[in-house]
């Protein structure tokens, strides 16, 4: 029987969790899990900065591997999957130079008008098809331009690409994580030289990228003696809402929505979608398998339902807050895609500033998850105003799949057929590329009646 590993990191934790194929299903099992998130640090240009600790995440990740080892299940293959955006450069010695920024960090602010100034917004979006954010990589890379960073740099790599890196020593630049950088080329799925030219970034540190299913490499010998096998490391879908998609249970065209720290709504397409009303719509085109698109928008999410219970001092889990919420129904409203929410000092003043009074706990809560879900009305709208399609079906996928109240209201806000789960669907979808990579899985078609074989869907 073979075994086989997804690692999945997320913003606030991650997770190991081995799989094997029975009986035409695939039984999963978590055997390890450890707690991330950003913190304030001195980074490379000496001021404080929003930072992630890769090493400490690389601890981490020996750590669970070493955990399938004392389980007696030792994978055959591993693959690593994170949030897009962020990166590693790495110096003439393949060291890590600086550490590694976070998304959330305000490094941006004035590295945005840089660059719309030398390549205008409209001429990024339509070579590349992504939206607007602040956190896009090309925007960060500016930043390490101006302060020096860049210039030491070798090699660039996105984060899951890095950790690949250390557990094998090779290095491969994989599609769909790649794509969100806002950097590659729509027609051409490869880097754009013109922007990169444009920006003064150097081309030599973009590889060629790498399709989901393709082998790194083998652990190397130091990271065997420390876990105490040898496996290979296969691609999966690295960008996490990529292999999230690909597990999803999806018929034909129908839309998505991966519920998480973000929200991520959106469908799969054959091509691209890099049209002025799909810019002006907030849509991006992120890849997928195949240089297949994700037309998608990114939603602030449960991100700011985090973010308050933090503040009540982890005091009350999820289900307690979305019960308090159906308890405490009120109409405000507030647009969730407000810049204001990204990144807070305080997620509940921020809340209550746009509502105009004070909030009780169940009343914050409701005020988040119902406009959440008016947020998804507005978005599947303009997903079928740009695509020129009507959907019946809406696919919840991810931890939000089990917020039932966050569900009800997104089936009376939209009208549509909602459909939930799988809930780890991240995971779910890194270990199919996996199976379909090592030739045990034909294809995502047969991976996907494998996961309604084998976890909750339910309808609403």
């Amino acid at each position: 029987m073979r075994y086989y590993l997804a690692i999945d990191i997320g913003a606030s934790s991650g997770r190991h969790i081995l799989a094997h194929l029975e009986n035409g299903k695939m039984i999963t099992e978590e055997i390890y899990r450890f707690q991330n998130g950003p913190k304030m640090r001195t980074a490379y240009d000496g001021k404080e900065h929003l930072t992630w600790d890769p090493e400490a995440l690389f601890a981490e990740i020996l750590n669970g591997l070493k955990k399938a080892k004392e389980a007696g299940k030792t994978p055959y293959s591993v693959g690593i999957d994170t949030w897009g955006v962020d990166y590693v450069l790495l110096d003439e010695d393949d060291k890590a130079i600086g550490g590694v920024y976070c998304y959330r960090d305000a490094r941006t602010e004035e590295t945005i008008p840089a660059v719309h100034k030398i390549i205008p917004f409209e001429t990024l979006y339509e070579k590349t098809g992504i939206q607007f954010a602040s956190y896009n990589t090309v925007y960060q890379l500016l930043h390490d331009k101006i302060t020096g960073r860049l210039a030491k740099a070798k090699t660039f790599l996105m984060l899951p690409d890095y950790f690949h890196f250390r557990l094998t020593g090779v290095k491969k630049q994989e599609y769909t994580n790649a794509t969100t950088t806002g950097m590659v080329n729509v027609n051409t799925h490869s880097w754009d030289e013109g922007i990169l030219g444009a920006l003064g970034y150097n081309k030599e540190l973009f590889g060629d990228l790498s399709q989901p299913g393709m082998e790194v490499g083998e652990f190397s010998d130091e990271v065997a003696g420390f876990v105490g096998y040898k496996a290979k490391v296969v691609l999966p879908a690295t960008h996490d809402t990529a292999s999230a998609v690909l597990a999803a249970p999806l018929s034909g065209q129908t839309p998505y929505l991966s519920s998480g720290t973000w929200s991520i709504l959106g469908v799969e397409r054959n091509k691209a979608f890099n049209s002025a009303a799909a810019r002006e719509a907030g849509y991006s085109n992120e890849g997928s398998i195949h240089y297949g698109v994700r037309l998608q928008i990114n939603i602030m999410g449960l991100w700011m339902i985090q973010q308050v219970r933090h503040e009540y001092g982890d005091k009350y889990d999820f289900a307690q807050l979305a019960e308090m919420a159906k308890a405490n129904p009120i109409e405000d409203e507030i647009n969730v895609n407000d810049q204001k929410f990204l990144a807070p000092e305080s997620m509940i003043d921020a809340i209550e500033e746009s509502v105009g009074r004070k909030l009780s706990v169940g009343e914050t809560a409701y005020v988040i998850y119902n406009n959440l879900a008016r947020f998804y009305k507005q978005a599947l709208s303009a997903l079928e105003g740009v695509t020129g399609e009507t959907y019946e079906t809406l696919n919840i996928i991810g931890g939000g799949s089990k917020n039932n109240l966050l569900n009800e209201l997104t089936a009376r806000y939209t009208g549509k057929k909602i459909v939930t789960g799988p809930a780890e669907g991240t995971a779910i979808g890194n270990l199919m590329l996996q199976m379909v990579g090592c030739g045990e899985i034909a294809d995502v078609k047969a991976g996907r009646e494998i996961v309604k074989r084998s976890f909750d869907i339910t309808e609403l």
